[in-house]
């Protein structure tokens, strides 16, 4: 299964209407968090970074926090992971890529 990060946007306004069915979608940060830590590792993921604002009206942590609990945190095996960072915020999108293809780069070059 693939899953969607965003507090706002559907899939088909980011995919194709015919892949809506593959993607499983998460609103925050917590509860990407914890799909992931009952369901695993998906196939890929499709990262906002803006998820707005808590329930006490404060800046939620954002796509970019979700990237370093994968990264620094979830001691999952990320060598195979894809995704794609459909983030308007074109900052944030970059330090979301950084991070995760730096990464991802560095667990597949190790000997």
């Amino acid at each position: 299964m693939k899953l969607f990060l965003d507090d706002i946007r559907t899939v088909d306004m980011i995919y194709e209407k015919s892949m809506v069915k593959e993607f499983n979608i998460v609103r925050s940060y917590h509860e990407f968090v914890e799909y992931i830590k009952v369901n695993g590792l998906p196939s890929f993921i499709s990262f906002d970074n803006d998820l707005g604002l808590n329930e006490n009206g404060e800046v939620a942590p954002d796509g970019y926090a979700a990237a370093k609990w994968l990264v620094y945190e979830s001691g999952l095996d990320l060598k195979k992971l894809k995704f794609k960072v459909h983030s308007a915020n074109p900052v944030a999108s970059e330090q979301i890529r950084g991070l995760l293809s730096n990464y991802i780069n560095f667990l597949n070059s190790e000997i």
